[in-house]
């Protein structure tokens, strides 16, 4: 099983990782941190890679060790059969966590621990060759892959040492429980003679006390565990948050503490961060060593972390006035690159390679999209395209906003449920559409903050945001003097609402003077051959289905129309049931034919994250730029991708102790059995040449009279103003950074 393991974790590594050169070798400068040693915190990984394999099974300790570190600590929960065999396990029931109630279905009983009345399958009751032989492990978190379970065995701890990992962790939790069933727990480790066994960490007094001459002799590092404050410690019966306050009495036993993140950085009830509590340098002023426990990237935490794990890391080691020595993780890359990669980096730390950052909406997954503060956000984060979405009020002012229809994205559904109407040529249902509003009726209404996972899985958005920002008029954002964008139905509005989107376009261009390249993007072909005679435009194909080719033919119709494509995530990497199954040749057909490719929409949920990614919107990025090879990506969380690409890390030819690596696909569904694994998609389509050609733009219809509202015809346009309305298949972006221009003309 462990060589079929360690092939596994090779195989990772060399599909993903191009060679690397001694021109590209280099070391970074040192960093300072504030540690109690000054060295770089400690990566735990708990029960190996556990966030996405069952704790503690062989696949979990490698695959840890090989995506993470290298000088990863890997962290056992001991658990103690009857006749004193040692292994790696959480929770001191099994039924969670292995198929021992499958093997015994009237096995349960309840034993008192710590207090409290505990029903299941202890391991006390059942001798090792029974563990061994019979039981295997599930994981116990319902997010998390299911098709690993029943299919790996229980890790004894002599296993795990057998495979000698950069350091090792035993963690005790129950020592009081089982001496009173007469198991030693400090025995089994003397019997052990403490090799290869680093750190041994307990929440209880007594069984620290109890073998402290003992790892002093082998040199093991004691670390005390602090549980709920309000809950007991077992040898002295006094509250954890009582023992907290005499920290100086811990370091008489031991040489560190472990406390929960919240311990640190305390969340309200809104979850958001309250100012952090000082027992970090409290235990730094007693000479004691302090490792967060508690870290994963499938969980809602704070909203103050933009649902980006390693933001949250960051917190704990980089906000300028304390770091811990540790984090306890489930997740070991993603703690091992905000260390290793994104500690320290500077805002003006300079971008690696010439992959382009675009925004969907400004930073939308923290303010209301197409909002003064979501640019402001965006351009603050270090986005090198902002973009903006052109609709337009009834009485002819062009705005910013993600839909013609203004349900999703405003408060209009409190107020003006009465101007609901149906217009089947932009979408099926009704929808109060901003081409019959006044600008006025708009201003009176409040942006809302879109969140795609609120109605299905109940993840909202930063809730303080909601409705924060203001809507920005066209002529307000082209003095933002960053980036436009207009995407509209073309036809539907030249033929139906009298609306020459196209030359609106071409008249706002000209009049707002832009000095910066700009991006054209439409989904039709006719609107983009509109501005082929405007050759300083890179003109961006929208294709918003899935595809899995782009035939020889298909590329050179592409090229009669535009420079770039835009495609779904879906069409450079195929997925079933949340994991990555294969990768197309999109990419590869589109740069043989010089088409630049962007990927849309990235986000920072997990929700929208293949379990390949770890649930790390940083990898997800990494397999899209450096897997992939594309030439932007679009996403609503633009200082994750910023981040990623300023840190050496991104850099898979830089000699680094430490690389981001990018997924490759089918790797990690092949390590399930044939049986579990998901059922093979269909492969995407490839996209054909009849696909790209749209018919030729209506001209514009004459309604001279009144408009198709009912109101007055709108009035001659101002300088930055646009007769246009919806967010359905045209799009301009302009560069921000000059530094990019050439990255946005390769």
């Amino acid at each position: 099983m462990l060589r079929f393991l360690i092939l596994f974790s090779l195989l990772i590594h060399s599909c993903v990782a191009p060679p690397k050169t001694k021109a590209a070798a280099g070391t970074l400068p040192a960093k300072k941190w504030l540690t109690l040693s000054g060295k770089e915190p400690a990566v735990v990984a708990r029960g190996g890679f556990s966030g996405l394999f069952p704790e503690s099974s062989a696949t979990a300790n490698d695959l840890a060790i090989s995506s993470s570190s290298p000088d990863l600590t890997m962290l056992c929960n001991l658990q103690l059969t009857k006749d004193g065999a040692g292994f790696c396990l959480s929770d001191i029931r099994l039924d969670n966590s292995t198929t021992i109630s499958t093997f015994f279905p009237k096995g349960q009983k309840a034993y008192k621990v710590y207090g409290q009345n505990l029903k299941g399958w202890f391991a006390l009751d059942y001798s090792a060759d029974t563990i061994f032989s019979n039981v295997s492990l599930v994981q116990n978190i319902f997010s998390r892959p299911s098709i690993f379970d029943g299919q790996m065995a229980i890790a004894a701890v002599e296993d795990v040492l057998d495979t000698k990992p950069p350091k090792f962790w035993l963690s005790v939790q129950y020592d009081a429980f089982y001496m009173e069933h007469k198991l030693s727990p400090a025995e089994y480790i003397r019997s052990l003679r403490f090799n290869g066994i680093n750190v041994i960490s307990s929440p209880e007094i007594g069984f620290l006390k109890s073998i402290g001459k003992d790892a002093r002799r082998a040199k093991t590092k004691l670390i005390f565990e602090f549980k709920d404050p309000e809950a007991n410690e077992p040898t002295t019966n006094k509250k954890y948050s009582e023992i907290l306050l005499n920290l100086a009495a811990i370091k008489v036993f031991a040489t560190g503490i472990i406390v929960p993140k919240d311990y640190i950085w305390p969340i309200d009830s809104a979850k958001y961060l309250k100012p952090p509590t000082t027992v970090v340098t409290d235990a730094h002023k007693a000479g004691l060593e302090i490792y967060a426990s508690g870290f994963v990237n499938d969980m809602l935490t704070s909203y103050n972390y933009s649902y980006d794990p390693s933001a949250e890391y960051l917190q704990f080691v980089d906000n300028g006035q304390f770091s811990v020595d540790g984090f306890i993780s489930d997740f070991p890359p993603t703690a091992s690159q905000a260390i290793s990669c994104f500690a320290h980096q500077k805002r003006d730390t300079p971008k690696i390679g010439k992959t382009l950052v675009i925004t969907h909406n400004g930073a939308s997954g923290d303010y209301p999209g197409c909002t003064d503060l979501a640019y402001q956000k965006a351009v603050d984060d270090g986005a090198d395209v902002i973009d903006c979405s052109v609709q337009m009020t009834k009485d002819g002012m062009a705005f910013c906003l993600d839909s013609a229809d203004l349900i999703p994205t405003t408060t209009a559904a409190t107020t003006l449920m009465t101007r609901a109407t149906s217009v089947p040529e932009i979408q099926s249902k009704n929808g109060i559409f901003s081409f019959d509003l006044t600008w006025a009726e708009i201003q009176s209404l409040k942006p809302q903050i879109q969140s795609p996972f609120l109605a299905a899985d109940g993840f909202p958005r930063n809730p303080k945001n909601k409705n924060a920002g203001k809507f920005m008029t066209l002529a307000d954002f082209l003095k933002f003097s960053k980036a436009k964008a207009v995407t509209g139905n073309a036809a539907y509005l030249a033929s139906k609402k009298g609306l020459g989107i196209v030359d609106a376009v071409k008249s706002a261009l000209t009049s707002s003077k832009l000095d910066m390249k700009v991006l054209i993007q439409s989904d039709d072909s006719s609107v983009l051959d509109s501005f082929k005679a405007a050759p300083q435009y890179t003109r961006v194909l929208s294709i918003d289905k899935e595809i899995g080719d782009a035939p020889k033919p298909t590329i050179e119709e592409i090229k009669k129309h535009a420079d770039a494509v835009n495609v779904l995530r879906s069409s450079l990497v195929t997925i079933s049931q949340s994991f990555a199954t294969g990768k197309t040749k999109v990419v590869e057909a589109m740069h043989k034919g010089n088409i630049s490719v962007y990927v849309s929409v990235l986000r920072n949920e997990y929700l929208s994250i293949t379990f390949d990614y770890f649930s790390d919107p940083t990898v997800e990025l990494a397999t899209f730029i450096a897997g992939n090879g594309v030439d932007g990506v679009i996403t609503e969380f633009p200082a994750t991708a910023t981040r990623y690409l300023r840190s050496p890390c991104s850099d898979l030819y830089r000699e680094l102790p430490f690389a981001i690596l990018p997924a490759k696909a089918g790797t990690l569904v092949s390590v399930a059995s044939k049986e579990a694994q998901p059922p093979a998609s269909a492969p995407n389509p490839p996209l054909d040449a009849k696909d790209v050609i749209d018919p030729p733009l209506p001209p514009v219809a004459n309604l001279a009279t009144n408009n198709a509202s009912g109101g007055a015809p709108p009035a001659s346009l101002r300088s930055g103003t646009i007769a246009t309305t919806a967010n359905l298949s045209l799009s301009l972006i302009a560069m921000l950074a000059l530094g990019l221009l050439l990255c946005a003309g390769a």
